[in-house]
């Protein structure tokens, strides 16, 4: 048998549960959609200045195993974000996914 206090207890344990999960869950859907706005405010518009040359660059990223080479891997790093912001498809043919990027980034502009 339970006593009085003992469920009171209970209850107060659920009710604190109910409220560490429920300010988590906020703080990730806020995290969720900062991150969205700073890379289609932010992090997007970086592309503009050189478009082609990020998307020559992203080419070479998806095809080579080392596109840099022994030259700046600075470019290829840059372009190489564009996989983490728009990231491919499970079905998505390689063309498909440069041109996508092609007119995401066009649209961005």
């Amino acid at each position: 048998m339970t006593r009085p206090e003992q469920a009171n207890y209970s209850g107060a344990n659920s009710w604190l549960f109910l409220r560490i999960t429920g300010v988590v869950l906020l703080v990730m859907l806020l995290i969720s959609a900062w991150a969205r706005s700073y890379s289609e405010h932010i992090s997007l518009p970086r592309y503009c200045d050189a478009p082609q040359s990020t998307l020559t660059h992203l080419e070479q990223v998806l095809r080579e195993p080392r596109p840099a080479g022994e030259g700046s891997r600075r470019p290829y790093i840059i372009a190489a974000k564009l996989r983490f912001l728009l990231p491919r498809q499970s079905d998505e043919t390689e063309i498909a996914y440069l041109s996508r990027i092609r007119k995401h980034i066009e649209n961005t502009c």
